[in-house]
């Protein structure tokens, strides 16, 4: 199983409002259901389709949840307030003509009737389907891969990992391009979903589509809006083609929280109220993704950060830098703030700082990949001698980003390389321990991936033209279209194919390869080996653009 799980030491918050507090009621086990039969569903209860995650070299969850009427107010689905047996099936052909194991889990009212099925002794390094079974409704077929043998490579790995799906912005067409590339694994950064209620956060022009009920503050609010995600196809078949490893960042709870203290606009400003709508946020989370029991929420605290081994190819270090995280410094936003620089400030928490430096120290793998939410290299926006960088991102916490990069150094990790969405934009750049001088030695490689839809269309533009580029030496790409990155991992490089769609206003869009780096073994730094011209990208759009456009959207300040 993958490793990492630490147990829950922090203080657990007993939520009043009636949330679980970690029971087993809110898991299904793959065992033997004894409900009592009732009457039966008169509507698909799989709406909302099913997903697999957190594999392992002989195993991975399987999820889904019932849900005949996804978009019901009080977060349930239309399910009747009972046990509903599920059956599951997983087989060794997408025609189940090879059925390896099958089983009965039960879907309790208590967890919205979602199920998570934990398998192992399975295969290493092979594809796997799945399906799941309640009455005379067989759900849609989803595709799992177990991982390669610990000590073996395997082969290549094929995995694309996305940020920042605003469902207001646009239409999940990224997704759906990449449930056709057919990845081996997808890794979501964060912003999987959004809180805010119809007409808050609004594209220019308008959004092409609205969310559903109010800001999400309540359980019923947040499953609600969980559901309005996993109905659109896009996303469902996302999930269906291949295993996820998922970590949230902010808009899961509410925009640029940090450990217990909301934003300070927040819907939930009183403290008590707040600590209320993380426990429902969590428990919802929990519901919605394919994790193992170990992350079951305990009251406001969860368990996120693990790790998960790919064989001896790579080592994936999932990180948490919200639910730990001193609060950001000077209000937030870009500041040239001295709290950015105060040893004592940490994004990760000291116990996760730990886990993830013991890591580096014990790792055999080739590469040593870091999923995590926000901007990890230095961006200064200021050309002058003032330093004004984002208080949400690393930047706020200069010693944290230090005391991580010194760790990988001195354990000497091999090929240590950040994966970072929040951004709404694509980037990839060089890690330094000293950003200030450029001709410091190269460290580590950054990989940014844009949003799904968050901020809208966005706009295609040269690079080179950036003004970021132009500050930040270390920084070598940029560009504000929607979409995401698929990588080719092998022992030898990294290939990272930056993956961007023309529009996302209307579904439907294609789409092409950017920009395309190269991270090569024991070559530490990002290597670009293709980028499609800006003026054949524009003209392949279906509107014109102007090319000399430069719009950044940072998720650091609440739009």
């Amino acid at each position: 199983m993958p490793d990492g799980r630490l147990p829950l030491n922090r203080r657990t918050f007993l939520v009043t409002t009636g949330l679980a507090a970690g029971g087993a009621a809110v898991v299904g086990h793959a065992t033997a259901a004894h409900a009592a039969p009732s009457r039966t569903l008169s509507a698909d209860p799989f709406t909302l389709g099913v997903a697999s995650g957190d594999p392992d070299h002989d195993g991975f969850v399987l999820w889904t949840r019932l849900a005949p009427a996804p978009l019901a107010e009080d977060g349930l689905g239309g399910m009747p307030s009972r046990n509903v047996p599920v059956r599951w099936e997983l087989a060794a052909d997408e025609r189940f003509r090879r059925i390896v194991r099958r089983g009965t889990v039960t879907a309790r009212p208590e967890s919205a009737h979602s199920v998570h099925v934990e398998l192992n002794g399975l295969e290493p390094g092979r594809d796997y389907w799945y399906r799941f079974k309640v009455e005379r409704y067989i759900s849609p077929v989803g595709r799992a891969r177990t991982a390669p043998r610990p000590h073996s490579f395997g082969p290549a790995l094929v995995m694309g990992f996305v940020s920042c799906s605003q469902f207001e912005h646009g239409y999940f067409s990224a997704y759906r391009r990449l449930a056709e590339e057919e990845p081996d694994l997808v890794l979501h950064l964060g912003d999987y979903q959004y809180e805010y209620r119809k007409g808050v956060y609004n594209v220019p022009g308008g959004n092409p589509r609205d969310h559903e009920g109010p800001e999400t503050v309540t359980l019923a609010g947040y499953r609600q809006r969980h559901a309005q995600y996993k109905n659109d196809p896009d996303l469902q078949a996302a999930h269906a083609a291949a295993p996820w490893l998922v970590v949230w960042d902010d808009h899961e709870l509410e925009n640029n929280w940090a450990d217990e203290v909301p934003e300070a606009n927040s819907d939930t400003p009183d403290p008590a109220a707040f600590l209320q709508r993380r426990a429902a946020a969590f428990q919802a989370y929990y519901e919605n993704m394919p994790l193992r029991r170990t992350s079951i929420p305990r009251g406001i605290d969860m368990q996120l950060y693990r790790r998960i081994r790919w064989g001896r190819l790579a080592t994936f270090h999932m990180l948490d830098t919200r639910q730990y995280r001193d609060d950001q410094g000077c209000g937030d936003g870009y500041r040239d703030c001295p709290a950015a620089v105060d040893p004592s400030r940490t994004i990760t928490g000291d116990e996760q700082e730990r886990w993830l430096l013991d890591g580096f120290r014990r790792s055999q793998a080739r590469w040593d990949i870091i999923g995590q939410q926000v901007f990890f290299a230095q961006r200064d926006n200021n050309a002058g001698p003032l330093k004004v960088t984002s208080m949400d991102s690393w930047d706020g916490y200069v010693a944290s980003r230090d005391r991580i990069t010194r760790g990988w150094i001195e354990a000497g990790v091999r090929n240590p390389v950040v994966l970072t969405g929040d951004v709404h934009a694509h980037w990839a750049g060089d890690l330094k321990l000293d950003y200030d001088d450029p001709t410091s030695r190269t460290v580590g490689s950054e990989l940014v991936c844009t949003s799904i839809t968050s901020g809208g269309d966005g706009a295609d533009s040269n690079p080179a033209d950036h003004p970021f580029l132009k500050i930040n030496p270390h920084l070598r790409f940029y560009n504000n279209q929607r979409g995401y990155v698929l990588t080719k991992i092998t022992p030898g490089e990294i290939e990272a194919h930056f993956k961007v769609l023309p529009y996302v206003r209307r579904p439907g869009a294609p789409v092409h390869t950017k920009a395309t780096f190269v991270i090569e073994d024991r070559v530490p730094g990002v290597q670009q080996t293709y980028l499609r011209p800006v003026e054949q990208t524009l003209a392949a759009r279906s509107a014109p653009v102007d090319p000399g456009r430069q719009t950044v959207i940072d998720e650091t300040v609440r739009p």
